[in-house]
């Protein structure tokens, strides 16, 4: 009984496991990719012509993202930083000199106005590792 064990049943139950695993892991990577897939999202609210936009930082970076922007029209960012967990401690947008500490559980307001169309990028002040997406109409 002892050989087939070892001969028959380990490398099966080894096989098995890894496909679960592999299984689990391009499932999660399909849920991302169909989030992606389904667009901007339209998020935030209109003040006196002012975009403002909710954003918070958890542990899966930047939440909402990616978000639509309107080339010209003024935003007000309004960050929290609602984790400890990830190094996403400030908000770094290139195009907009911009460089915002962002204590934790603390509302931070970012204003800029986005002024050319595209895809515009933003993260933590390591090499956005952690990052999101405004798309600018």
């Amino acid at each position: 009984m002892r050989p087939f064990f070892s001969r028959i049943i380990k490398p099966w139950l080894a096989l098995t496991a890894a496909a679960v695993l592999a299984g689990a892991s391009q499932q999660a990577c399909s849920k991302e990719s169909s989030a992606k897939e389904s667009g901007t999202q339209e998020v935030g609210r209109r003040e006196n012509g002012v975009h403002v936009v909710d954003l918070a930082v958890t542990e899966k970076g930047f939440e909402p993202s990616p978000v639509q922007l309107k080339k010209g029209e003024p935003v007000k960012l309004v960050v929290t930083r609602k984790t400890d967990l990830t190094c996403a401690t400030e908000l770094v947008m290139d195009e907009y000199r911009i460089d915002a500490k962002l204590p934790l559980d603390t509302p931070v307001e970012i204003a800029f106005t986005p002024n050319q169309s595209g895809t515009l990028k933003y993260g933590c002040a390591m090499g956005k590792m952690i990052a999101g997406t405004f798309i600018v109409d």
